[in-house]
């Protein structure tokens, strides 16, 4: 037995060897797609919408396509951008919601920064300085976390039922803070879909599908020249 065992010891070593040896190195062609695609992943930016129900896609069939975000992620791997849409939005949410919200956010990366808030505000009558306030907090949070983040503000509006004083003040909260915090400004989200029966669901305020398209057009014309 004991001349035998070297023997059948080195067959054993030769086949165990040989199965290690049945991996084929990669072809060039294969170490080219692993390459493309680790390039892809480290050279991808993120957007970030974060907003409420109009950025959530509130009531729409499907909102993971639907939702004016989705719109334009559809945008952008149409033109081969590499850039991800990311859908922050949270049906009903408010501005003191959003300040205390948006750290959980922040945890991944962010290049472009889209905030979608305040109409909630405005439909509780909430104190438009209170509203600012808080809509500076969020922003200056993002830029201490990401301070070479580039940033999109989007503006609205509140009906006059509100009070034409308070309908003219709460307008004038966006322009003003895009442009203390440099930030581009879509001046009005519901551009040519507010008030249209057509383009919004029946509680006249959520876009259907078809309006959230042109919400997504009135975004992508300010989004579209900073990438």
């Amino acid at each position: 037995m004991q001349k035998i065992f070297p023997f059948s010891a080195l067959i054993f070593l030769v086949f165990f060897c040989g199965c290690g040896n049945n991996s084929q190195p990669k072809t060039n062609t294969e170490k080219d797609t692993v390459k493309e695609a680790s390039a892809e992943i480290s050279t991808q930016k993120n957007i970030l919408f974060f907003g409420n129900s109009l950025t959530a896609g509130y009531g729409l069939d499907d909102p993971g396509t639907e939702s004016f975000p989705s719109v334009i992620q559809h945008d952008l791997d149409s033109l081969k951008l590499p850039y991800k849409a990311i859908n922050g939005g949270l049906s009903g949410e408010t501005t003191s919601d959003g300040k205390n919200r948006i750290s959980w956010q922040l945890r991944q990366p962010v290049d472009v920064f889209v905030l979608e808030l305040g109409a909630n505000d405005g439909l509780r009558g909430i104190p438009v300085a209170e509203t600012e306030v808080n809509l500076q907090s969020i922003i200056d949070q993002v830029k201490a976390k990401y301070p070479k983040v580039k940033m999109i503000l989007t503006g609205m509006q509140v009906p006059p039922n509100m009070g034409q004083q308070y309908s003219a003040d709460f307008k004038k909260i966006f322009p003003r803070l895009a442009q203390k915090n440099d930030m581009q400004l879509v001046p009005f989200l519901l551009e040519n879909v507010a008030g249209i029966r057509d383009l919004n669901q029946k509680d006249g305020i959520h876009p259907t599908a078809k309006g959230a398209k042109i919400v997504a057009h009135n975004v992508w014309t300010v989004l579209k020249t900073m990438l």
